[in-house]
């Protein structure tokens, strides 16, 4: 039985994608082998590398001072490459709103005077401090925020305009909405969430940004040597790669990031009035700042937010706990997560009140 997977990531891929890997899995376009297999430096592979990265660009209006890398290590490793990479006067400053933004607060600060210029701990990260009012230092390298936390739910609608290089982990929001990537000195964003089964890490760098990093970062995080081997210093994730490929053709199949941004608000927005109409289910978030990806609730009873996971899982809606620094429930309804499913975990919400009101 298909079942409606609501996880954080690795999460659900189209199935249109999924059914057309499936076709060619055991012989990719004619070549006899399986792209798992094939070697990255033929001409059968490089084709689907080219045709990736030509994608990306073209769905997200990537222009050419802009390099796009497919690296490894997740966006956990870009904590620190990215400090390794663009500290040259050695100060930046970070915005904290979750988990993920505190985890890059705290690598970089091991590299240069890294600085919590805001943050939304004070009310368990259920907000985004106003950008407007955010005050930034003088001669840093870098601004660093998340635009997405997928753990608390929630994402700017307005981004900061600091003097310095805007730096954005995207990981759990990139190809949902629209960005304008030239207010962006660097972009990088995990996979496993919008784009491609986990081991993919894109970053997208302006070309200026990356000649000069510290001594001390290694070959392999120094954002120059993936840009002049086009990341194939060493073996990319190939198969990833391949299936990001296939998540853009459909992507662009469907309209392009503005009309899948369409569809995300209408699938957040049935959801969230549900739940903001319902005495039962609480959204703890801030109006003004809710994520279009992730979405968490609670009934307010432990007991019961366990019981609706049980029940909900037996039901086909999987992968509904909330984190563990939140509790509760959560519905990650990425790009891939259909209309249907969004109906079905509301059905099966209001069947649950019903039993336990």
């Amino acid at each position: 039985m298909k079942v409606y997977n609501f996880s954080a990531g690795p999460s659900t891929l189209p199935e249109e994608v999924l059914l057309s890997a499936q076709k060619d899995f055991i012989n990719y376009n004619n070549s006899g082998m399986s792209v798992t297999e094939m070697s990255h430096r033929g001409k059968v592979y490089d084709e689907i590398h080219c045709e990736a990265i030509a994608l990306l660009r073209e769905l997200m209006g990537i222009s050419e001072d802009y390099h796009v890398l497919f690296v490894q290590g997740g966006a956990s490793m870009q904590f620190e490459a990215v400090p390794l990479n663009l500290l040259t006067k050695g100060k930046a400053d970070y915005v904290v709103t979750g988990n993920f933004a505190k985890k890059a607060f705290e690598e970089a600060k091991k590299y240069g005077d890294i600085v919590a210029a805001a943050s939304s701990k004070d009310k368990n990260f259920t907000y985004i401090p106003d950008v407007d009012a955010m005050k930034f230092r003088e001669d840093i390298d870098y601004v660093h925020i998340t635009t997405n936390n997928t753990i608390f739910g929630t994402r700017y609608t307005k981004l900061p305009t600091p003097s310095a290089t805007l730096v954005a982990d995207m990981s759990s929001n990139i190809l949902s909405e629209v960005m304008d990537v030239n207010k962006f000195g660097l972009i990088y964003a995990g996979a496993q969430k919008n784009i491609a089964p986990a081991g993919l890490t894109v970053v997208i760098v302006k070309k200026d940004l990356i000649g000069n990093p510290m001594a001390i970062c290694p070959t392999m995080l120094k954002y120059s040597t993936q840009a002049s081997d086009n990341s194939l210093y060493n073996t990319p994730p190939c198969f990833s790669i391949y299936m990001a490929m296939l998540t853009c053709r459909w992507l662009k199949k469907l309209g392009g990031i503005k009309e899948m941004q369409k569809i995300n608000e209408y699938k957040a927005g049935l959801l969230y009035d549900f739940i903001d109409n319902s005495a039962f289910y609480k959204n703890p978030v801030d109006r003004t700042d809710r994520s279009l990806m992730n979405v968490p609730f609670v009934t307010g009873n432990e007991e019961l937010d366990a019981l609706f996971v049980k029940e909900a899982a037996k039901n086909g809606l999987v992968s509904l706990k909330g984190h563990r620094l939140v509790g509760g429930m959560r519905a990650s309804i990425y790009n891939a997560m259909p209309i249907e499913g969004i109906n079905a975990l509301i059905d099966f919400m209001k069947e649950f009140q019903q039993k336990n009101k």
